[in-house]
């Protein structure tokens, strides 16, 4: 075991073998290199978690395209985030932007002076790189939730561009590459902000330009729920987004010497459990019937809320968290559609943008001091003792990244939309996206005429 773990090593490092018998710090370099790839390869899986989840929550006739777009991005994102956006996030600039790594031509002696910020752990570039494109992909999926079923695809090509180049990189930086909120020890362990927030708070912009689908509400202004074609899917889809946060939040580690990622896999999943319990038992009470959909999302909220602070709090607090996260959420998701009437098919913002405000939140309340000596990264929180200083961190990191985010989606989108267009024709989104789209429908036996294009009407 020891000489195929230090070969797995050596084969990520580029390095042959040398005549020495592998040294315990060979085998300890290959065992945590060996982790970040496995945690790498569960948060890529979560790709497969939101197809079956959006394209369960819409319908039938938008299902391939919803299910399908996840590939295109995820392509589109890997391309970028090796060409700029790792560079942007991880290298050595200033406070701002990161200014060197351009697709990743460094050479081995200078890696860890150009991504300093990636010092700390001793995994390998092509592994950190993979591990980080991942949540990349994961934040530029909760995009699309919020735009689903009558955006352009060429949308998906120049904002998911754009948004892994210059705008989710550089939320990264400020917090994890050692930019300014990093220097101010800024606690966000695995991206409640820099992840979900970003995701998020693009998903309420794109929601907001796009306007509502077609029938979402009535001339008096009230709404009009738009059911999903399949709630199986859906739970699914958020069964496989669970499982997958086994790598996103104990990954974050990058090690699996010291056996820390175990603590965290311990507080990620209380905290999706209270999150579930609490959401379902709120929809119960407000809406008077436990709602599914809300308790997936319940989870899912939870699951955001609890990715930065889950290294940082004990596990009473990550069981308090989660639940808050999945109160919130409901309330949240009926306010955006009752009150604010935006057209969030999935409730993108509500899960990962208000849960995650609440999750970088959280440790300012919660970060326990024995927690954050291990981390290195912040102070105590409150309950603890630690004051007002690291709660005003959180909150100014939450407000800087909304605020840059939210600018630059807008200015994106509103380029795209005065250019090539945001929103695909009335007709076409009668149709459905995969019809007018792509030529060809996800349930071709279950829909009129075969589901080719023509003889459509919205009862599909």
């Amino acid at each position: 075991m020891l000489l195929m773990l230090t070969a797995i090593y050596f084969a990520l490092t580029g390095n042959a073998f040398a005549a020495d018998e592998p040294t315990v710090t060979d085998a300890i370099h290959a065992v945590d290199a060996m982790w970040v790839i496995v945690a790498g390869v569960l948060v890529f899986f979560m790709q497969a978690g939101f197809a079956l989840l959006e394209a369960g929550a819409t319908r039938m006739k938008n299902a391939g395209h919803i299910a399908g777009k996840n590939i295109l991005s995820f392509a589109i994102a890997t391309l970028v985030f090796w060409a700029v956006g790792f560079a942007i996030t991880f290298g050595a600039g200033n406070s701002i932007i990161g200014t060197s790594g351009w697709f990743l031509n460094v050479a081995e002696d200078q890696v860890k002076d150009v991504f300093s910020s990636l010092a700390w752990t001793d995994t390998p570039l092509a592994a950190k790189f993979l591990f980080q494109l991942v949540f990349a992909g994961v934040s530029l999926a909760i995009f699309w939730g919020g735009i689903a079923e009558r955006a352009k695809l060429i949308v998906y090509f120049v904002f998911g561009a754009l948004f892994i180049g210059f705008v989710y990189p550089v939320v990264g930086h400020w917090i994890w590459g050692g930019g300014w909120l990093s220097t101010l020890g800024m606690q966000d362990f695995a991206g409640s902000t820099v992840v979900h927030l970003a995701g998020g708070t693009a998903a309420l912009v794109g929601a907001l330009l796009l306007g509502p689908r077609i029938g979402k509400y009535n001339k008096d202004g009230t709404s009009n729920n738009i059911p999903g074609h399949n709630t199986v899917y859906s739970v699914l889809g958020v069964i496989i987004l669970w499982f997958g946060w086994f790598g996103f939040n104990p990954g974050s580690t990058m090690a699996a010497n010291g056996t820390f990622f175990t603590y965290v896999a311990m507080t990620t999943n209380l905290a999706a459990a209270a999150g579930a319990v609490a959401a379902l038992i709120t929809a119960w009470a407000v809406l008077g019937k436990p709602d599914i959909g809300y308790m997936l999302n319940g989870v899912l909220a939870a699951l955001v809320a609890i990715t930065a602070s889950c290294a940082f709090v004990k596990p009473w607090a990550a069981v308090v968290i989660g639940a808050i996260a999945g109160i919130i959420m409901v309330f949240s998701v009926i306010f955006f559609d009752r009150v604010v009437k935006v057209d969030d098919p999935v409730g993108a913002f509500s899960v990962h943008g208000v849960a995650g405000i609440w999750g970088t939140l959280s440790t300012g309340f919660f970060a326990a001091p024995d927690l954050v000596e291990k981390t290195g990264v912040g102070k105590p929180g409150l309950f603890y003792g630690g004051g007002l200083e690291q709660l005003w961190v959180q909150f100014l990191g939450v407000a800087a990244s909304f605020a840059y985010v939210f600018i630059a989606s807008l200015i994106i989108l509103l380029v795209i939309k005065v250019t090539v267009g945001l929103r695909i024709s009335r007709e076409e989104e009668i149709i459905g996206l995969d019809v007018s789209e792509h030529g060809a429908s996800g349930y071709p036996e279950q829909l009129p005429n075969g589901g080719s294009y023509g003889k459509a009407t919205e009862a599909f």
